[in-house]
């Protein structure tokens, strides 16, 4: 298994839709960067936020999940409240390659400020919106911004394709558009 560089990145988002929309090179000037980098590739958060709150005084429970857990929020600035996190989306749609397996890790100008991000690898051939899970550690309101980078993936790739993909097991949060609640199968 190897790490994949940029120009295979590039490759793979034009020539097989792997990342769309996909960006050259990376952005940074004036925004928290994003687009192809060294060896990975910097994602965008999208404008509409979950924020979980214990207004309802509700259970967070992945078997049961509650709606009333959070408050709903859109726009180019969402504000965590202090050891809360929120849930959001990319603005990338991703189409993973049957040989190929990501990781994605948070960008460390939102780390530096106690968030942290959090996305589940991107198994061989799933396919969809990014939902993100982004925690606020800190004892003080964390800002996120919109249309900005927020994580960065890394691709590897494998030797030989696997055995059964995530489309062959019909995962449950295959080609997920919007905001994906968990789900118990």
């Amino acid at each position: 298994m190897s790490i994949k560089p940029d120009h295979w990145i590039e490759k793979m988002a034009r020539e097989y839709g792997m990342i769309e929309p996909f960006e050259s090179s990376q952005v940074r000037e004036g925004v928290i960067s994003f687009g192809v980098s060294s060896y990975g590739y910097d994602i965008r958060v999208a404008d509409e936020f979950k924020i979980f709150t214990n207004v309802n005084t509700t259970v967070v429970d992945p078997k049961r999940f509650d709606n009333r857990s959070f408050v709903e929020f859109k726009g180019d600035i969402c504000t965590i409240p202090p050891n809360s996190f929120a849930l959001a989306q990319t603005v990338e749609y991703f189409r993973i390659p049957r040989d190929v397996l990501t990781l994605c890790v948070g960008k460390s100008t939102y780390a530096r400020c106690g968030i942290i991000v959090n996305v589940t690898p991107f198994e061989p051939e799933w396919e969809g919106f990014v939902t993100l899970e982004i925690s606020n550690t800190t004892p003080l309101p964390a800002r996120i911004y919109a249309n900005e980078g927020i994580a960065q993936v890394i691709f590897f790739q494998a030797d030989e394709p696997c055995r059964t993909s995530y489309a062959d097991k019909k995962g449950k949060y295959q080609k997920q558009v919007g905001i994906t609640l968990p789900k118990v199968g």
